[in-house]
């Protein structure tokens, strides 16, 4: 009797199909021992030809890339130089900081929030992110979801990487992906929320020929016929030339003896000939520029594939150039670390991050984000002195949006909070009834109560915010207008230079000048009394 699945009124915002709840848990493209999802593969590498590599990525294009996707597996197993920056460019991103960003500052995007950090909390979280970059050799990768529906919320019990082997492209837009099933020709429709798939664009065009291993496969082959040239050459003269040389008298087991000693003498490193004999070893001076071709021409297709994976060789051959050229070189891997990074970012939202909330709290108009990159301490050093200025000043910022930034998850009701210290209550002294007359009265009152400078101080700064407000106003301005860290510092530096505080200046001037009044004739008072 056929199962009955009863489909869900969700629907999924990309293809529109409904969800179907009771497959959310299983595991549908798990492999299998025989069909078109075993493990065990073929390895077309082996006598591999410029003509049959050609099919290959011909049969790739018409819309069977099993063999294509198995020799891509096949050179990350035997083209080390190929597996070393191909595994760097994965590291990279995979170790990376995963922040989640609310949508925004409404209690329901706060929530959506901190469901995704549940999601992405677990360490083996690193792990998926290698797994779903595995697409940039290949051209696509594809991770399954294995939901946990025991309880709620409803959370990933696992992302499983699939061979991509498995999977298969439709053949007339070359870039949906189906499911080989038995009996279905031309593979099956993935079941939504249930796969994560990464396309990741090294170029435009299908994914199945955007990925590296395309062009990799070309410098593996060149480097495996220099590589077996010369190990051959290797075999014939990579030992000196062996002569033995007999006397005129010498017998036929005399010679035989010798014979067995040249042969012998390089495996056994030694021998017996008769007295009357000798060995000789002749350098094979021109070998050794021979054996210069074959390893430059290893060499040449190792750099090529590192300028293809990483985009530049500095940080995996010694180069010429100094620390001028290393530092360019390694601004190149951190674009392409940021832009892969980017890309696995919106795959994760629109793959992983919709699903889970909309299955958990419903669907709506926005949803968080999962950020992957490094974090910026130059930029957030700048944006801290900024906020403890300008917040003081007036400045309206998102709390929620200033802890994104700092990587900080949102508080939830009952946590011990951190705050700014209690302000100690005001020192202020009650007014004296009986105005001073002029300057050493101010000073006299040092022996009785404040200080006379405190007191013209906090009479100059109870009218503060009227003198600063044109100031105020246009920093502020600046920071509004400003599309950056660095725009709002160069508007700033604009602001110094404009008057905008010329009534402060003034006042603060004034209060300068009695204040140095009051302190001379405070001192004058002083030696008089002494």
């Amino acid at each position: 009797m056929a199962t009955i699945r009863i489909t869900s009124p969700i629907l999924d915002p990309v293809t529109g199909l409904p969800i179907v709840r009771e497959v959310l848990a299983e595991e549908l493209s798990a492999p299998t021992v025989t069909g078109v999802r075993s493990v065990l593969a073929e390895h077309p590498s082996h006598g591999l030809t410029p003509r049959r590599l050609g099919s290959i990525l011909l049969e790739a294009e018409q819309g069977d890339p099993s063999a294509y996707l198995a020799l891509a597996e096949d050179i990350e197993e035997k083209f080390i130089h190929y597996r070393s920056v191909l595994g760097t460019r994965r590291l990279s991103v995979s170790q990376l900081d995963v922040t989640v960003e609310a949508a925004s500052d409404k209690p329901e995007d706060i929530e959506a929030a901190d469901l995704i950090r549940l999601v992405v909390a677990d360490d083996a979280f690193a792990d998926v992110l290698y797994d779903l970059l595995d697409g940039i050799g290949k051209g696509f990768s594809v991770a399954e979801i294995v939901w946990d529906t025991s309880r709620q919320p409803w959370l990933p019990a696992g992302i499983v990487w699939r061979d991509p082997r498995w999977f298969q492209f439709d053949r007339t837009d070359g870039t949906t992906l189906r499911l080989r099933e038995p009996g279905y020709a031309e593979g099956r429709d993935l079941d939504p929320f249930k796969y994560i798939v990464h396309k990741p664009r090294t170029k435009s065009g299908i994914p199945i020929r955007g990925g590296l291993a395309r062009p990799a496969c070309w410098a593996w082959l060149f480097t495996s016929f220099g590589t077996k040239d010369w190990l051959s050459f290797v075999e014939t003269y990579g030992q000196p030339i062996r002569v033995g040389r007999y006397g005129p008298g010498a017998s036929k087991e005399d010679m035989a003896a010798l014979l067995r000693a040249v042969r012998n003498i390089a495996a056994d490193a030694a021998a017996i000939i008769p007295q009357s004999m000798n060995l000789e070893f002749v350098e094979a001076s021109k070998a050794a520029a021979n054996a210069a071709v074959f390893q430059g021409l290893v060499e040449f297709f190792e750099r090529q594939t590192s300028k293809l994976v990483l985009g530049q060789t500095a940080t995996t051959d010694a180069i010429a150039g100094g620390h001028a050229v290393g530092q360019e070189h390694r601004q190149v891997q951190e674009d392409i670390e940021r832009a892969d990074a980017r890309q696995l970012m919106v795959t994760l939202k629109r793959d992983l991050v919709v699903p889970a909330v909309i299955l958990n709290l419903g669907p709506r108009d926005a949803y968080p984000t999962i950020r992957i990159g490094r974090p910026d301490t130059k930029d957030l050093k700048l944006q801290l002195d900024a906020l403890k200025g300008l917040v003081p000043l007036g400045l309206k910022v998102s709390a929620s949006e200033v802890r994104d930034r700092f990587g900080f998850a949102d508080p939830d009701e009952g946590d011990e909070l951190l705050g700014a210290p209690a302000t100690p209550p005001s020192q202020t002294p009650p007014a004296d009834p009986t105005p001073a007359a002029d300057a050493p009265a101010l000073a006299a009152q040092g022996a009785h109560g404040p200080d006379a400078v405190d007191v013209m101080v906090d009479e100059l700064l109870a009218d503060w915010k009227p003198l600063a407000a044109p100031l105020v106003t246009a920093v502020l301005a600046a920071a509004e207008d400003a599309t950056s860290a660095e725009d709002f510092v160069a508007r700033l530096v604009e602001v110094a230079g404009a008057d905008h505080s010329g009534a402060l200046v003034d006042a603060l001037a004034r209060g300068q000048f009695m204040a140095r009044v009051a302190a001379k004739v405070g001192a004058a008072g002083g030696d008089d009394a002494g």
